[in-house]
């Protein structure tokens, strides 16, 4: 991960022994339905699957919380998300997540980029936050032995 006062650039991969469109919609579960915090309280999430569909916590009637927007989808080796993510402020923050077959499965790498001042809190949380987010990406596309 690098960073300076105002921008950081993490970068996280993880390999899965499973198929391509097994990881794809583990990934989508996890960023939906599945959704939880490191500490396991659960945080679902809508992804509305297309250029320009919201990714938002849903609280309710009118309430709730915009995440970011689509930026690129191609299922089952590409997502990519811009906004601010989980930082209420004035941050400018890009996603991808990109699926690549490899031997034996496939490799799932993430790249988080935000550009503005990010809180210190969200600075020490992010390492570990999205490296959760891609073990439990991992159990749910790899089957059961």
């Amino acid at each position: 991960m690098t960073h300076s006062a105002l921008s950081l650039d993490l970068e996280q991969s993880i390999e899965i022994n499973s198929a391509i469109g097994d990881a794809y919609h583990a990934l989508i579960r996890r960023l939906t339905d599945e959704n939880s915090t490191p500490d396991n309280r659960p945080l679902p999430m809508v992804l509305e699957q297309w250029p320009g569909g919201r990714w938002f916590r849903d609280l309710g009637p009118g309430q709730g919380h915009l995440w970011a927007f689509v930026q690129v989808i191609k299922p089952p080796t590409l997502i990519e998300l811009h906004g601010p993510m989980f930082m209420s402020y004035a941050v400018a923050g890009h996603m991808q997540f990109r699926l690549t077959p490899i031997a034996g499965g496939v490799e799932l790498y993430l790249r988080h980029q935000v550009v503005g001042p990010v809180d210190d809190e969200h600075r020490q949380g992010i390492v570990p936050g999205w490296k959760y987010l891609l073990e439990q990406v991992k159990l749910l596309a790899e089957p059961s032995s």
